[in-house]
């Protein structure tokens, strides 16, 4: 019998899994200013999985690498989801679209 997609299928539920929370936390926490870091990480994973002779581990570096770049447009989705009041803002986070959004004081 052979296993491979078995194992792929549970390797994406998991990384996918793994990375919902990694979404909310980091886009609580840094906003979608995090977002080259994982482009680099995940560029770094895919290229890793093309040069891995073994399968098993080529399988789950790839995996991985996509999944870093599809967490790019979660955490913009996660930025949507924020202002909506779906999640909880980071109080003491000022991002650029939060003080952009103050109201102009009058002068007196």
């Amino acid at each position: 019998m052979y296993l491979h997609g078995l194992f792929a299928g549970a390797a994406a539920l998991l990384i996918i899994g793994l990375f919902h929370p990694v979404v909310i936390k980091g886009e609580y926490h840094f906003g979608r200013r995090i977002w080259p870091f994982f482009l680099i990480t995940g560029m770094g994973l895919i290229a890793a999985a093309c040069i891995i002779s073994r399968i098993y581990l080529s399988v789950f570096l790839g995996i991985t690498g996509f999944t870093c770049i599809w967490t790019i447009k979660e955490l913009f989705d996660q930025e949507k989801r924020v202002e909506r009041g779906w999640f909880p803002r980071n109080p003491s986070r000022q991002d650029a679209r939060q003080t952009a959004r103050l109201p102009a004081r009058k002068a007196a």
